[in-house]
C-alpha cells in the first residue's frame, strides 16, 4: 500500500497480484471541500456536515476515477451481517443508500462499491480471474459475526469464485493501542467462534485491548485466503489526527473515509 494522488483526491492505493482488473484504496481526510471539523474528504452521509457538502466530496472522488456520482454504491451501514449482491447492470446505484447492509459484492465494471469507515475495519476483496470484487465494513459486531469470511463464501457461491485466488486488503482503522473494549465484546467473540487471546491483550479487570485487524486477517485465513494473498494496513485513524477521522477521537465531530474498489471494462 502506498499514498497516492490522483487529480485531487489523496488514498492510499492497493496493487494486487495479477492481471490489473480493478483500481482500489482507502481515502484520507485530505483534499475535499468540508469545513473543520469535518475537514476535509468527509464522505460519510450520516454525520452532522453538510449534505451538499459531503455530496461534493464524493463527486471529486468518482470524477477524479472517471465515472459519474451515479456509479458509487453506499449503503446504510448497521453494524450487521447483511450483504448486498449487485449482478446487473443499474442506470443509477444512488438507490441503495437506503439499503441496510455492510457488505457489497459485484461483478458489474465501472461501479465503485465502498464502505464509510471512522474507526471500524475497512477491507477489500479481489478474484481478478473472476473478475468478482467486494468491500466489507467491520466494526467489532461485523467481525464477531464473521462477516468477511461471509463475504468471501458469497463470492464462492454468487460467482463461482475460489477462495485460495481471493486477494484482500484491510485498511487503517483503530488499532490495539486505541481500542478498549469491554466484557460484551467478548462474549461476542467467543460466540462468533474467534479465539480471544489471539487477537485481545487485557489491560484491567472485564477491560482488553481489541485488535481488528488481527481477527479480520484470522477470519481470511478461515474462509480459504493463503497468507501471501492478506495485506494488512498498521496506520491507527485515532493516533493520526492529521490523515484520519476518528469517532472515537473525535465523537460527532468526526467524519467518515471509505475503503472502495472498482473493476475496469
Amino acid at each position: 500500500m502506498q499514498m497516492k494522488r490522483i487529480d485531487r483526491v489523496q488514498y492510499i492505493d492497493v496493487e494486487f497480484s495479477g492481471p490489473p482488473c480493478s483500481v482500489q484504496g482507502f481515502t484520507t481526510r485530505h483534499e475535499g471541500v468540508s469545513r473543520p471539523p469535518y475537514n476535509s474528504l468527509n464522505l460519510g452521509m450520516n454525520t452532522q456536515d453538510q449534505q451538499a457538502t459531503v455530496e461534493g466530496n464524493r463527486s471529486l472522488l468518482t470524477r477524479a476515477f472517471g465515472i459519474n456520482q451515479e456509479a458509487l454504491v453506499t449503503l446504510r451501514q448497521v453494524h450487521g451481517n447483511d450483504i448486498l449482491v449487485i449482478s446487473e447492470p443499474n442506470e443509477d446505484y444512488s438507490h441503495f443508500l437506503s439499503v441496510e447492509g455492510d457488505a457489497v459484492i459485484t461483478n458489474q465494471p465501472n461501479v465503485m462499491i465502498s464502505v464509510c469507515v471512522a474507526d471500524c475495519v475497512p477491507i477489500i476483496l479481489c478474484d481478478a480471474a473472476k473478475k468478482v470484487v467486494a468491500v466489507v465494513h467491520a466494526g467489532w459486531k461485523g467481525t464477531a459475526a464473521g462477516l468477511v469470511a461471509k463475504t468471501v463464501a458469497g463470492m464462492k457461491s454468487e460467482f463461482g469464485c475460489n477462495p485460495a485466488q481471493v486477494q484482500a486488503a484491510i485498511g487503517p482503522c483503530i488499532q490495539k493501542c486505541c481500542y478498549e473494549v469491554d466484557e460484551q465484546v467478548r462474549k461476542a467473540f467467543q460466540q462468533g467462534g474467534i479465539e480471544w487471546d489471539l487477537c485481545a491483550e487485557s489491560k484491567s479487570p472485564g477491560k482488553w485491548h481489541l485488535d481488528l485487524v488481527a481477527a479480520n486477517r484470522e477470519l481470511l485465513l478461515r474462509a480459504g485466503l493463503s497468507t501471501d494473498s492478506i495485506q494488512l494496513s498498521d496506520q491507527c485513524v485515532c493516533c493520526h489526527s492529521e490523515q484520519f477521522f476518528s469517532f472515537r477521537r473525535d465523537k460527532d465531530e468526526s467524519g467518515r473515509q471509505m475503503g472502495f474498489i472498482m473493476l475496469k471494462t
